[in-house]
């Protein structure tokens, strides 16, 4: 099997540390949709719940502290009555801006990739 060029067992052994760090932080199925929704704006909890179909509001809670604790979210609490929580996303956490875009762009695709595979296996 050819080697492209520039592609060494030393990078390939640097790169997997680093990706498996981020896939960690990123796993799960509602990480990446939460970070999507406060994108595109400071957002409370229940208008991030409705963004998000099917998430539980005690998954929403537990996938809001594990990313405030890696600094990739911020939560306010505000002193109003009744007290106000409003979640943003962090200046590190606007640096996956990039990575998201390219991840939505691949998505698409794919998935018309794979739709238009299904459509011509469906013709035999």
């Amino acid at each position: 099997m050819a080697i492209k060029e520039g592609r060494t067992q030393e990078r390939c052994t640097g790169m997997i540390l680093p990706v498996s760090d981020a896939i960690q932080i990123l796993s799960g199925k509602w990480k990446l949709p939460i970070l999507i929704s406060l994108q595109f704006g400071n957002k409370r909890f229940s208008e991030i719940a409705k963004n998000i179909p099917k998430i539980t509001d005690r998954m929403l809670s537990k996938e809001l502290r594990e990313l405030e604790m890696n600094q990739l979210i911020k939560r306010t609490v505000y002193d109003t009555v009744p007290v106000t929580v409003e979640y943003s996303m962090t200046e590190y956490g606007e640096s996956l801006d990039p990575v998201i875009l390219e991840l939505a762009k691949w998505g698409r695709q794919h998935r018309k990739r794979i739709m238009s595979k299904d459509r011509s296996a469906a013709k035999y």
